[in-house]
This record gives structure tokens, C-alpha cells and sequence, in this order.
């Protein structure tokens, strides 16, 4: 850790050390006043000519988080805040492609009961469904 504190602590990177502490202590903020609901799904951007940016995670966090924005502006100005405004801004994180489900397969023993069991129960639907699944266990 020493290292990487000495590594920000360079002048060419002392721009983004700045901005990242700043970043911190607005998160910090948020996370002070906004309802735990909303922390969680949402948070601080920047404090930019007296307007603090929010980012929401989807447009209905966004729509909460402006009905409450007259409360909020409050309890920012209560933490020694000079804002006046509150810009909410939705920013959609990217969801991963969902997983592919292994195909099961049915061990021979119990493709053969299924056949057995279709052909004893042959001409109704439990009976077809039944030949249908032991047919795909192939």
C-alpha cells in the first residue's frame, strides 16, 4: 500500500489523486443522507458549480430520488454544503450475458423406464409425453 501511496503522491498523478479524494468524500455525503434503499443503487458523481451529481442505476431510482430532492437539497445544506441544485443523472451498469444451463441427461436405466412406462400408458398425453421424453434421452 505504501507503494501505491507514493506512486500518487507523483506530480502526474496528483490531478487524479485530487479527484479521486474528492469523488471519496462526495460518496461519503450521499451515503450520509440518502435513504439506505437508495445508496444502495445509486451514487455520488461530482459538486460542480453548486450542483451535486447523482447517478442512478435505473430510471426508477432516478424517480425517487427527485421526489426527495427537495429534502435532500436540505440535508446537504445541514452538511456544509454550498449547493443548490441536485442533477440526477441514470446510468445503466451493463448486465452480464446470462449462463447457459447444462443440458441434463437421463441415465439408460431410467430412459428405458420412461419407454416402458409410455408404452404401458400409450395413447394418452402423459403416455405420449412420456415415449417424447424417453425418445430425446437418447
Amino acid at each position: 500500500m505504501q507503494r501505491l501511496n507514493t506512486l500518487l503522491k507523483q506530480p502526474e498523478l496528483s490531478a487524479l489523486n485530487a479527484r479521486n479524494q474528492q469523488t471519496q468524500a462526495t460518496q461519503k455525503i450521499w451515503e450520509a443522507i440518502a435513504p439506505d434503499n437508495l445508496a444502495k443503487f445509486s451514487h455520488a458523481g461530482s459538486i460542480q458549480n453548486q450542483q451535486f451529481t447523482v447517478y442512478a442505476d435505473n430510471s426508477v431510482v432516478a424517480a425517487k430520488i427527485k421526489l426527495l430532492l427537495p429534502s435532500l437539497l436540505i440535508q446537504l445544506q445541514k452538511q456544509v454544503c454550498e449547493v443548490t441544485a441536485i442533477r440526477v443523472k441514470v446510468q445503466v451498469k451493463s448486465t452480464p450475458q446470462p449462463k447457459l444451463k447444462k443440458r441434463r441427461k437421463l441415465s439408460p436405466n431410467a430412459a428405458n423406464r420412461l419407454k416402458e412406462l409410455g408404452e404401458k400408458l400409450s395413447g394418452t398425453a402423459l403416455g405420449d409425453a412420456l415415449n417424447k421424453l424417453s425418445k430425446n434421452a437418447d
